[in-house]
């Protein structure tokens, strides 16, 4: 894999459960349960966690991420403030975790990290879990100035047909035209029961290659190593830059933190508009390797 580096990796993205369970109660360190459904926080959260589930940083009327005063109010109602260390875990490899902390880079937010294992590896090791709930103290958050570097939007993806790599992380089924939506869509996992979420036609961006996004997951659900991930994408070639994208932007985020915030590639997008969008638009190209009993 070729193309420029920035500073990061796992001492700066990534916190472990240890971590996690030491610094429980830190004044200034918040953590985050997110996901669809708040069944599973209400069962038991990681002591002191506020849960923000992933629709209220979505606009309804403008069908995606909120404006940056919205995003000051919501976090700012959640107790949070812009000097806080924000720890997010989520349930299914931590996809909408990932997603969220997609969010927070966008907001240029000073200090944003992923409970590596989520949900999955703090069960498994049995640390701590309550039912306590408590209504955060509203706190100050200022409005932020959106990073633009790690966002691409459909004119930015229709300039990097065979220009940029393309990586859809979906499935091989949706890649190919044979589904629509994942096989493993519902309330735990990704965004659904939407109807801006449904395209109009299935298939891939043209040239875009198919990497789907748990291949760098180990099964109790933590990042794989440096290692094996840099082998995983060893045939991706980033010179140029990348943008990531699925079908409604969480799992395309899920690999843009690998690809940015683990190997610590610089120019890496993520196109959060995805397969709902560009599966809708008039005009443009469109790649189907699978034409029957397909739209």
């Amino acid at each position: 894999m070729s193309g420029s580096s920035k500073v990061s990796g796992r001492a700066t993205a990534l916190v472990s459960g240890a971590w996690a369970e030491d610094n429980l109660g830190t004044p200034g360190l918040v953590f985050i349960e997110t996901g669809n459904e708040q069944a599973d926080y209400l069962h038991g959260h990681v002591p002191g966690a506020v849960w923000i589930g992933w629709s209220e940083f979505q606009d309804d009327l403008t069908l995606g991420l909120i404006g940056p005063r919205e995003f000051a109010d919501l976090l700012s109602a959640k107790g949070i403030s812009n000097d806080d260390t924000v720890v997010i875990y989520s349930v299914a490899s931590n996809l909408l975790a990932a997603l969220v902390y997609w969010y927070f880079t966008h907001y240029r937010h000073r200090s944003v990290k992923l409970l590596d294992g989520g949900r999955r590896k703090w069960e498994l090791e049995k640390r701590p879990l309550t039912t306590d709930t408590f209504a955060p103290h509203p706190a100050v958050y200022q409005v932020p100035t959106p990073d633009s570097s790690v966002r691409a939007g459909r004119d930015d993806v229709l300039a990097a047909i065979g220009a940029t790599s393309i990586v859809d992380v979906r499935t091989p089924d949706e890649y190919s035209g044979l589904l629509f939506a994942p096989a493993f869509a519902g309330p735990a996992f990704a965004p659904g029961n939407s109807p801006h979420e449904v395209a109009q036609r299935s298939g891939h961006i043209p040239g875009a290659i198919n990497l789907p996004w748990d291949m760098v997951v180990n099964p109790d659900d933590t990042f794989k190593s440096d290692d094996e991930l840099a082998a995983q994408f060893a045939g991706l070639d980033v010179e140029a830059g990348v943008i990531t994208y699925c079908w409604v932007g969480a799992r395309s985020a899920h690999t843009w933190f690998v690809l940015r915030e683990l190997l610590g590639h610089d120019d890496i997008k993520n196109y959060d508009g995805s397969w709902a969008e560009y599966g809708s638009l008039l005009g443009v190209p469109v790649e189907r390797p699978i034409q029957k009993g397909s739209r």
